[in-house]
């Protein structure tokens, strides 16, 4: 009797331990963050409020770096594709086996047909090397650690992308542009969604509506001229990004937002009420202002939406941008592409003459006072936003002064969401400095290539900045110098000379690894169709 006893008593006992057990599980489940990326595209970090903006409000992105932490001394690439390459797979661009960036305005071809759809994206996948089969993505570091993962906007890496590709970086739903170029464009005819073809109603224009630059009077007689331009595509992605969160509020969810936004040329269904009666703007910069603005209220309905909710509590929301600012306003007299001095008349080369707001006559400082724009490894093409809120987690209002790369995110949110797996990457996971805690791992250094050249910046402070076309490196010291106004490399060539060799051992022993340039795109357009 008392053996049955006691055996029904240790059964009960190992029931309740797995059934707690399970409850402890499941409990760890549902407490699983969400998380939000919102990735500006073309967005200086000029052209925020708490970074110095004096001319557009920023209040709910603002209101995110108050609420959470900002990171100062956050670098990405010089031009989206890379930028977005990096995001995604946790590496430099640096490399001797490079990112792969295939043609631009493959999907032009589609003109709406499904079954043209189908053979461009045959062409592509053609094209492009097999993804290695331990390769691992943003979204599937997030997928397999149990999170129902999407993606809206300008979708992927270039400048093309597919249904195969999308799924396989571990997308379950997806609803957005497959092709950069189309992207530049604010009124598509048409957009993919899951793997299908989506026909905007009332757009009719192949080009999605893109407008033209720089300034005239005919570009801006042709933007504003409605006929075929019907629905602008933020607001479709915003409409699916609420429906998504609603539908997903009781389940761990990573969601990703590329926004087109303030990438130009410019388009904007109306100008903001700030900037009707600014005599300080011409009508263009009107326009593109209203575009950052409209970047800032997006942020807003976000964050409101989590709050409406009552998963805000639950849910990190990071806002960073793919690269430095450019210019989508210039008008003769004012500023002007390429890029001149309006002081002087002379072009800029992004090495003896370098771009400075003020002698470009860039009326919104994008590029927060620093040197160079997009496409340049001057500060100003590769410093970015980084801001990340995560309540009752992060101490409101931190500014760290962490070096960070965009290739850290990838190892950060696999830490944050608790993914297992094995993987290769370069960056270096932040999830405890978002915590506070001290003693954590850091950079040595970061590495980025561009046009001219790759640069490597370290922890303390030191940048080596390569022109190649000139068979220079320079040298700089940005906290005392963050203008790059002094080349120290004749000062301290010892200095010079050790980065050097750190700057060739990353770049897999050639300065020309990852060298971006328009001829290493795959022309898929030239592409036989294999089937």
């Amino acid at each position: 009797m008392n053996r049955r006893f006691i055996g029904l008593l240790l059964i009960s006992v190992f029931l309740s331990i797995l059934l707690a057990s399970n409850h402890e599980k499941n409990v760890t489940q549902s407490n699983k963050p969400n998380i939000i990326l919102i990735y500006a595209d073309d967005l200086g970090i000029g052209l925020l409020g708490h970074e110095g903006q004096k001319i557009i409000k920023t209040p709910h992105i603002d209101q995110l770096a108050r609420e959470g932490i900002r990171f100062r001394r956050a670098y990405s690439n010089m031009l989206c594709a890379p930028a977005r390459a990096s995001l995604l797979t946790g590496f430099h661009d640096c490399h001797a086996n490079g990112f792969q960036v295939t043609d631009g305005g493959t999907y032009t071809y589609a003109n709406a047909d499904e079954s043209a759809y189908g053979k461009i994206s045959r062409m592509i996948e053609n094209a492009l090397s097999p993804v290695p089969a331990g390769q691992v993505f943003l979204g599937e570091v997030a997928k397999r650690a149990g999170y129902i993962t999407a993606q809206f906007g300008k979708l992927e890496w270039g400048f093309s992308t597919t249904d195969q590709q999308m799924k396989r970086h571990g997308w379950d739903h997806y609803f957005g542009y497959l092709d950069h170029v189309r992207a530049h464009g604010f009124y598509p005819p048409f957009l993919f969604q899951d793997g299908v073809l989506k026909e905007i109603t009332g757009n009719t224009r192949m080009n999605s509506g893109k407008s033209g630059e720089p300034e005239t009077e005919a570009n801006f007689k042709e933007r504003w001229n409605r006929e075929g331009k019907e629905v602008y595509s933020q607001t479709i992605f915003m409409d699916s990004i609420l429906h998504f969160i609603d539908a997903h509020k009781e389940q761990p969810f990573f969601l990703y937002f590329p926004t087109q936004l303030p990438h130009g040329p410019v388009s904007i269904p109306a100008v903001h009420p700030d900037f009707i009666n600014d005599s300080r703007l011409t009508q263009i910069e009107k326009e593109y202002a209203s575009m950052v603005k409209m970047l800032d209220d997006h942020v807003g309905q976000i964050v409101q939406k989590l709050q409406d909710l009552h998963i805000d509590d639950n849910t990190i929301v990071i806002f960073a941008a793919d690269n430095g600012h450019e210019i989508y306003y210039s008008q003769a007299g004012r500023v002007l592409k390429p890029y001149t001095n309006m002081k002087t008349g002379q072009r800029f080369d992004d090495y003896k003459s370098k771009f400075y707001s003020d002698l470009g006559g860039d009326v919104f400082n994008g590029n927060g006072g620093r040197a160079g724009l997009k496409r340049s490894n001057h500060e100003g093409g590769i410093r970015v936003p980084l801001i990340i809120k995560w309540p009752q987690h992060i101490q409101k209002g931190r500014v760290s002064e962490r070096l960070v790369a965009n290739y850290d995110i990838l190892p950060t949110l696999a830490e944050i969401v608790g993914f297992s797996g094995a993987f290769d990457t370069d960056g270096i996971s932040f999830y405890k400095e978002l915590l506070g805690q001290k003693g954590t791992r850091e950079h040595s250094f970061i590495v980025y290539s561009s046009f001219v050249g790759p640069t490597l910046l370290t922890n303390d402070g030191w940048k080596i900045r390569s022109f190649l076309e000139k068979d220079a490196f320079e040298l700089y010291h940005l906290p005392d110098d963050f203008r790059e106004e002094k080349d120290l490399a004749e000062k301290y060539p010892e200095r010079l000379k050790t980065l050097k060799i750190e700057l060739l051992k990353a770049c897999d022993g050639d300065f020309r690894n990852g060298l971006y340039s328009t001829s290493n795109q795959i022309p898929i357009a030239t592409i036989t169709d294999k089937k």
